[in-house]
């Protein structure tokens, strides 16, 4: 008799990030998912420590998106001793290819940055990877097209179905000879600006599902209308509109509004910045990838014609120089790093300016900071006062909502054995585990971080 399948949670259990699920199958081991946690500082110190097992004795590992918090673990498990394949949708890899360096490059100059002025309580201060190390792992990526079955490890099948959430999002299927599980990544919208819905699920025996908007529901407001109201009156004022995005899929979504806002006369046609290489390098790679979204050839080119790209550091630095108003899209959209935080130094004094956040804010990032009302926020070091007027604007965001969710899971015939909720905070875990007990009769659980399950 094949052994059972048994699934460890290594991270984005009772928390939204640092996606790590180590499942043991057929006598081999793949980790599902391998993120950076991001956030609380507690939950960062976890990408420093030695991952709880041997990543050499790790056989492959298969990728449900590119954001970092799903893949930017991969170079420290090269760099000590995984050598397996990457399995993930064409995509994904094109973004990976991007972001994975760009982390890199990230965690240096932050380290960098340390040194040089003193911050950090280490010395010297070292970054948890580099450029090198990140472009070393890129290699080992192997792409695989959405429905089509591929076996990482003998005796496991895997296919993926398109998960809505970004381009190469991908919810994953795994099979043995005894039971299927499914993955479900992080999932999209049913309706939304530019990515199309996730796909109709199979039957399974046990569900991994996110739960980032599980005590939550989007407004249902006029999303185009609110932006167009937060940039004219911003402008009106002579103000900036910083916008801290996501540079994958949510800056690509804002700059489709804003050039649809410009083209219908709802807002007037000033400067608008993106500046960010990876969101200018994901926005090329969207384009290229017209089958995964709706915009067609020239919505996606009306879009690039709209904006200013700044790629390199003096383009960056010269934005300030710029009369206002100007719209600035940066990223990261937590505000976690990159070049938007030397944007917030110049821009967060003064009153007339405007930060538009469009995306969910994790404990402990600067952008939970600022909508709870912080009145500093420290960046580099020093603390920088908050007079800018911060503006979250709901619905914006790639992921689905409680009722969402629930509508897609839905589909299924019967419940799942066993559903495992993950990716969300304790309380948004907790209130999606009541919701799905009581509207689809599910067994729900909330798995702590290193629980490990046998699925029987």
């Amino acid at each position: 008799m094949p052994e059972k399948m048994k699934l460890t949670f290594w991270g984005a259990a009772e928390t939204v990030t640092g996606s790590r699920f180590l499942l043991e199958a057929a006598g081999k081991r793949i980790l599902v998912d391998c993120g950076l946690f991001q956030g609380l500082k507690k939950l960062r110190q976890r990408n420093w420590a030695p991952f709880p097992v041997k990543p050499a004795s790790i056989d492959a590992v298969i990728l449900t998106h590119a954001h970092i918090d799903h893949s930017g673990y991969l170079p420290v498990l090269f760099k000590n001793g995984f050598r397996g394949k990457v399995y993930c949708t064409p995509a994904t890899l094109d973004l990976c290819s991007i972001l994975l360096p760009d982390s890199g490059h990230l965690h240096e100059e932050e380290a960098r940055f340390a040194n040089k002025y003193g911050f950090s309580k280490h010395t010297p201060a070292l970054p948890l990877y580099t450029l090198k190390d990140a472009k070393r792992c890129l290699p080992a990526f192997v792409t695989i097209p959405y429905d089509k079955a591929f076996n990482p490890v003998k005796g496991i099948d895997v296919h993926f179905t398109q998960a809505g959430h970004i381009l190469g999002s991908a919810c994953i299927h795994i099979t043995d000879s005894r039971s299927k599980i499914i993955f479900s990544g992080d999932v999209g919208r049913p309706v939304d600006p530019v990515m199309y819905p996730p796909t109709r699920l199979d039957e399974t025996d046990y569900m991994v599902i996110e739960s980032t908007y599980g005590d939550r529901l989007h407004a249902r407001l006029d999303l185009k209308k609110m932006l167009a109201r937060t940039i004219v009156n911003t402008a009106k004022n002579g103000g900036v509109i910083l916008i801290p995005s996501f540079a994958v899929g949510r800056a690509q979504t804002i700059l489709h509004l804003v050039t649809e806002l410009v083209n219908e006369g709802k807002i007037p046609k000033f400067p608008v910045f993106l500046d960010s290489p990876m969101a200018i390098d994901s926005t090329e790679i969207f384009c290229r990838h017209e089958k995964e979204h709706r915009l067609s050839e020239k919505a996606c080119q009306a879009m690039c014609d709209l904006v200013t790209y700044t790629r390199s550091v003096d383009e960056s630095k010269a934005i300030a120089g710029r009369h206002n108003p100007k719209i600035i899209i940066s990223a990261s959209g937590m505000l976690t790093g990159g070049r938007i935080l030397h944007h917030l130094k110049n821009y967060l004094g003064d009153r007339r300016n405007t930060v538009v956040f469009v995306g969910y804010q994790a404990a402990g990032t600067r952008g939970a900071a600022m909508l709870a009302g912080a009145e500093n926020i420290k960046i580099h070091g020093e603390y920088v006062p908050v007079r800018a007027r911060p503006v979250f604007i709901d619905g914006l965001s790639a992921h689905a909502d409680y009722k969402e969710i629930t509508a897609w899971l839905s589909c299924l015939k019967k419940p799942p054995k066993r559903t495992f909720i993950v990716h969300g905070e304790p309380q948004s875990q907790d209130a999606f585990r009541r919701y799905l007990k009581d509207q689809l009769g599910w067994n729900a659980e909330i798995p702590g971080q290193g629980d490990k399950v046998n699925l029987e």
